[in-house]
């Protein structure tokens, strides 16, 4: 497995926010976050590229979303927030290297974020960042593909991502008060605690689950379903809605 990743830029704390309140971020300590965040997948078995090619744009570090890359394809999104727009272009040389490329491009967007791959079905959210047009873009490449796109509104958070991710066991866990659970029947949905409304993001690296360490609860509930987990301080990019989905855009190699 490959892990594409970006430095955090220096502007940062000028980054994009839209569900929570501005509060500082600490520069340096995300720095050292962020190469702690590697080391982890690394020690996974994961082999981490790091770019600075967007290092002038304040949302870098948060890579996921300039791309759905899946086995057979990548496509580059079209980002909804208008400060973000330049980023794909920059990760789209590093992504060549493995896959080819389709581009979304606007007046539809769609972000990362947003694409969630269980198998053959796509779920995919409509969000303040993804909208209607930018998912019949994504569909229009990934139907040759076999993929079934799986329309799921999302209210109070940034992304889909932020609210649902997929379990070693194809589960999902969720905040179910971010989306409707009912829209995505057929799986079986692992509510995350109430006191910890943004650990549904987590990430499938190396046979286990990577979850941000304030989320002692969830890491407990994972562990129930006899999954290993590893943990990573996030508590700077958790300021600007990141998780641990959002740090990386993870590929299986050819």
């Amino acid at each position: 497995m490959i892990a594409i990743t970006h430095v955090p830029s220096p502007k940062m704390e000028q980054c994009e926010r839209t569900f929570v309140a501005r509060a500082p971020i600490d520069y340096g300590r995300a720095t050292r976050q962020h190469v702690e965040y590697c080391r982890v997948l690394e020690a996974c078995g994961v082999d981490v590229v790091t770019l600075d090619v967007n290092r002038d744009q304040p949302d870098c570090v948060f890579v996921e979303d300039t791309a759905i890359v899946l086995d057979e394809v990548a496509v580059l999104a079209s980002m909804g927030a208008e400060s973000r727009r330049a980023e794909p272009s920059g990760v789209a040389l590093e992504l060549a290297k493995y896959r080819e490329l389709h581009r979304v491009t606007a007046p539809a967007t769609i972000e990362g974020g947003d694409v969630l791959c269980v198998g053959r079905k796509l779920l995919v959210g409509l969000s303040t960042r993804t909208t209607r047009a930018g998912v019949n873009a994504l569909e229009a490449v990934v139907r040759r593909y076999g993929y079934e796109i799986v329309l799921v509104p999302v209210r109070g958070c940034l992304h889909l991502k932020t609210a649902c991710t997929v379990l070693p066991d194809q589960s999902l866990l969720v905040n179910p008060a971010w989306f409707d659970v009912r829209v995505v029947r057929g799986f079986e949905c692992v509510p995350v605690p109430e006191s910890e409304p943004w650990a549904a993001n987590v990430a499938l690296v190396g046979g286990g689950v990577c979850v941000a360490a304030d989320h002692v609860e969830t890491v407990g509930v994972i562990r129930e379903r006899g999954c290993e987990v590893c943990t990573v301080d996030l508590s700077e990019f958790a300021k600007a809605e990141g998780g641990v989905t959002c740090l990386s855009i993870l590929l299986q190699a050819d």
